[in-house]
C-alpha cells in the first residue's frame, strides 16, 4: 500500500483528485492509467538501481585507485626527503662542522618532526599509515644493516653514533626507526598520541641532551647522568613541539 500511494501521488492529476475525493483511492488503484502510472514508475525505479549497481563499482575501483595513486607519491615524497636530511648530516659529519655527539641528536630531532609533516599529504585509506610507514621502515632496514656490519658506511655511522662504533646503531637509533614505524601504523593522525610521542622521542630527547650539556651542571639527585636543565627542555621542548604540530596536522 505505501508503494502504491507512493507512486500514484507521483501524478499530478491523480493528487488533485485525491485531495478533493479522498475515499476513491480504492477506485483509483483499479483504473488502468493508474495501474500504467504505477508500472511506469516502479520501471523507471528498477532501471536506476540497475544503473547505480553498474557505476557503484566503477565508481569504488576508480576511487580506490586515486587514494592508492595519492598515498604512494606521498611516502615517495616524505621517504626521499628523510633520506636527504640524512644525507645532509652525513656530510655534516663527515667535515666535521659539529661535534659528532651534537651532530648525533641533530639527526635525532630533525628527521621525524620533518617527517610528520608530509602526513596531511596522505588520503584517509586504511592503506594510507602503513605507506607512510614506509619512510621509517626503510630507516630500520638501514640501521640494522650497518649495525649488523653487513653494510660498511663510516659517515652514517659516525653521524648516529656516539663513540664511532657501528654496533651502536643497533641500539638508540634502532629504537628510534622502531617507535616512529609502530606510532604511524598503530595510532596514525587519527589520535594525538602519535603525534606526541614522536614529537617527545625526536624534540624532547634532542634537546634534552644538548641544553643539559651546556647547562646542566646541577645534577638529579637519583640519577647522576640527569641534570634539571636538561629534564625542564625535554619537558618544555616536547610540549611546544607537540602543541605546534597537532595544530598544523
Amino acid at each position: 500500500m505505501t508503494a502504491l500511494l507512493f507512486c500514484c501521488f507521483s501524478s499530478a492529476p491523480v493528487r488533485g483528485l485525491l485531495r478533493r475525493q479522498p475515499h476513491r483511492l480504492g477506485q483509483l488503484a483499479s483504473q488502468p492509467s493508474v495501474c500504467f502510472q504505477l508500472g511506469r514508475n516502479i520501471g523507471n525505479r528498477s532501471a536506476i538501481e540497475r544503473q547505480f549497481r553498474l557505476v557503484a563499482p566503477k565508481a569504488a575501483m576508480s576511487m580506490g585507485s586515486g587514494t592508492l595513486l595519492q598515498d604512494t607519491l606521498a611516502s615517495a615524497l616524505a621517504s626521499g626527503v628523510a633520506l636527504a636530511i640524512l644525507r645532509f648530516w652525513e656530510e655534516m659529519a663527515k667535515r666535521g662542522v659539529f661535534e659528532q655527539k651534537m651532530n648525533r641528536k641533530l639527526v635525532h630531532t630533525s628527521v621525524g618532526l620533518v617527517f610528520i609533516l608530509f602526513w596531511p599529504l596522505f588520503s584517509s585509506s586504511n592503506l594510507a599509515p602503513f605507506l607512510a610507514a614506509l619512510a621509517p621502515g626503510v630507516n630500520i632496514i638501514r640501521m640494522l644493516l650497518l649495525g649488523l656490519g653487513i653494510w660498511k658506511n663510516e659517515a652514517i655511522v659516525k653521524s648516529m653514533s656516539r663513540q664511532g662504533d657501528y654496533r651502536e646503531l643497533l641500539k638508540g637509533p634502532l629504537y628510534y626507526a622502531c617507535t616512529i614505524t609502530l606510532a604511524t601504523t598503530i595510532f596514525w593522525r587519527t589520535s594525538p598520541i602519535a603525534i606526541s610521542a614522536i614529537c617527545n622521542l625526536c624534540a624532547g630527547d634532542g634537546f634534552a641532551d644538548i641544553v643539559g650539556r651546556r647547562y646542566g651542571k646541577q645534577k638529579l639527585p637519583y640519577n647522576p647522568s640527569k641534570s634539571y636543565a636538561g629534564t625542564i627542555a625535554m619537558a618544555a621542548s616536547g610540549a611546544c613541539i607537540s602543541s605546534l604540530h597537532l595544530d598544523i596536522l
